[in-house]
């Protein structure tokens, strides 16, 4: 069925107005190799668990000068494409999250054209967004709305994203990974995106690059911590006030449920969390619980807790640095993280930080770790961050078969068969992309070997900066 629009025969034809939008598909990609946190600490010379405990962390995938951001997306996108038996011509909207930028002007999205060149499909939309990690839930934001917009014409959009973390020598290389994911976004989806959305953005130097020629961050540790955590509270306390309003229009309207009790953990079935590092994971985690103990100091599940009033009566900047506040709730929360957070974590234990792949990351892992059976009906939260700062609270309802995305992502198979390499081969690739970074006229170093079957990788950089991709056999 189609809805004519009033006037002329010239008019357009809309589609009609699209249900359920959010993910239909996904895919992920992440590098070859990775090194083990464990041998890092040895390698580093730091104290036993200082990685491993003190930063949650397991893995960290790596890459050399073969790979760039605009490899990676390509795989991504490429892979999608070919899994999910997808047509070009049905995509009318692309748009890419990233901050591993290699152009300060032409768009990652630019090169991914190349792969709707052969069905002819040059109208696309979409470009790149930026602000690190958050890029890539700015896409999918970008992408829902336009689905939904009576801009659409009845086309799916990809959202693509993905990041190379890496970091100078020092305290913040072992909180390095990468990867990239893509999704096919559009109506009838059975990771339907709800449209409550709690957003927090102001200003703050707690990681930023502004060193053009290296890619290495600048990073105010202290700063990242409190920025992360005090997010968490800014964007849940505005969803919360958006999810109570909506709940109460709908009341009014004799559409909505009997209770107004205010939303809670109680309310999510999964919860995803950006994960910069492990141990950051169960930190938000716990603070989402300490802000509904806030809500709600006497439920039972808080019985446990320690001089509840002087919780209740501290200032909530102080409450961002007491370590006893945060081990409280990390102790109260520790049962739940096992059961329903940890379960994200796959692509984050292996892969280490993706940046603006690290959300999706989660929701890939989750997909990949629960029966479809059971995940149908279910509501996952997802906590999008981005330093400097920008960050949202918002919710996916399962309302389909995820047997399909579960299959096509064989997760963790594919996590699996990363080699993991010593940590010397680790720091020799990152001299490789120090070396050529910024060079015109110049062939990658790094072997063709460490590229997965089947996947993009740069060729060469000729006189004009211009890049050159090529695609590795599929085995």
């Amino acid at each position: 069925m189609t809805i004519p629009l009033n006037g002329s025969a010239h008019d357009v034809v809309l589609p009609p107005r699209p249900k359920d939008v959010g993910i239909l598909a996904m895919e992920m990609y992440f590098p070859r190799r990775c090194i083990s946190e464990e041998e890092l600490e040895e390698f580093d010379g730091v104290s036993k668990g200082k990685y491993t405990i003190g930063l949650g962390q397991k893995y960290m995938a790596c890459c050399d000068d073969r790979e760039d951001i605009n490899s990676f997306l390509l795989t991504a996108v490429h892979n999608l494409l070919e899994k999910y038996d997808i047509d070009p011509t049905s995509i009318g909207r692309i748009d890419v999250g990233t901050e591993t930028a290699v152009d300060l002007s032409k768009a990652s999205k630019t090169f991914l054209m190349d792969l709707f060149a052969a069905a002819g499909n040059t109208d696309v939309e979409g470009v790149d967004s930026k602000n690190a990690c958050y890029g890539s839930t700015a896409a999918l934001f970008n992408a829902v709305n336009w689905v939904e917009s009576s801009s659409w014409d009845g086309r799916n959009a990809l959202v693509v994203c993905g990041d190379i973390a890496i970091y100078a020598e020092g305290s913040g290389r072992p909180s390095g990974g990468a990867g990239a994911c893509a999704m096919l976004i559009g109506p009838n989806a059975p990771l339907a995106v709800e449209p409550i959305r709690g957003t927090h953005m102001v200003h703050a130097y707690d990681f930023y690059k502004p060193k053009l020629d290296s890619e290495y961050p600048e990073v105010d540790g202290p700063l990242s911590i409190t920025s992360y955590i005090s997010a968490v509270d800014a964007s849940y306390a505005a969803f919360r006030k958006k999810h109570a309003k909506a709940k109460k229009v709908a009341s009014l309207n004799g559409a909505g449920e009997a209770s107004l009790a205010a939303f809670s953990l109680a309310d999510v079935d999964y919860p995803v969390f950006h994960s910069p590092y492990g141990k950051m994971v169960q930190k938000a985690h716990a603070r989402l619980v300490y802000n509904d103990f806030l809500a709600n100091p006497a439920h039972p599940k808080y019985a446990a807790v320690a001089n509840p009033a002087a919780l209740l009566a501290q200032p909530h900047k102080e409450s961002l640095l007491d370590k006893t506040l945060e081990k409280t709730f990390m102790a109260v929360a520790k049962t739940d993280f096992d059961t329903r957070v940890e379960a994200s974590m796959k692509c984050a234990r292996r892969c280490g930080n993706m940046y603006t792949a690290s959300l999706y990351g989660g929701l890939s892992s989750l997909v990949a770790s629960v029966e479809p059976a059971e995940l149908l009906g279910k509501r996952i939260s997802m906590f999008a961050y981005g330093s400097g700062i920008a960050s949202s609270f918002f919710t996916i309802k399962v309302k389909g078969d995820t047997s399909a995305i579960r299959a096509n992502l064989d997760l963790v198979n594919r996590l699996a068969a990363i080699k993991v390499v010593p940590c010397q081969e680790y720091v020799d690739s990152l001299k490789l992309r120090e070396e050529h970074h910024l060079l015109k006229s110049w062939t990658p170093a790094g072997s063709v070997d460490n590229i997965w079957p089947g996947a993009y990788y740069l060729e060469e950089v000729d006189g004009k900066y211009r890049r050159k991709y090529a695609r590795a056999p599929k085995a």
